[in-house]
């Protein structure tokens, strides 16, 4: 039987072990960088960088990795490097934003 093309069902994330999966719906060029509530199965994250070349991306991952205790190169954005709608995998955080934990 095939995975499930969403890996995280009807949430916005899920774990694969140790390993954190988080469905993003990110919005470049915003006023700061920032982590806001889960939009059905994506969580909203603004940066402020520009949309060009993956480089929103590449800062939303700088911006993420201290949040989830971990290093830059412990986030895989497994998906959608130049789009909005990106995938990411995170190695085993040490800590989850509020917005993990909160109901």
């Amino acid at each position: 039987m095939a995975a499930p093309r969403n890996a995280t069902g009807d949430s916005f994330f899920a774990w694969d072990g140790d390993v954190l999966i988080v469905n993003i719906l990110g919005k470049p060029s915003a006023c700061c960088d920032a982590i806001a509530k889960p939009m059905g199965t994506q969580l909203k994250v603004s940066v402020t960088a520009t949309p060009k070349n993956g480089k929103a991306t590449d800062h939303m991952v700088r911006f993420l990795a201290p949040l989830f205790g971990v290093a830059v190169a412990d986030i895989e954005v497994v998906f959608g490097q130049e789009s909005i709608h990106k995938q990411l995998r995170i190695k085993a955080p040490k800590k989850l934003p509020p917005v993990f934990t909160s109901p």
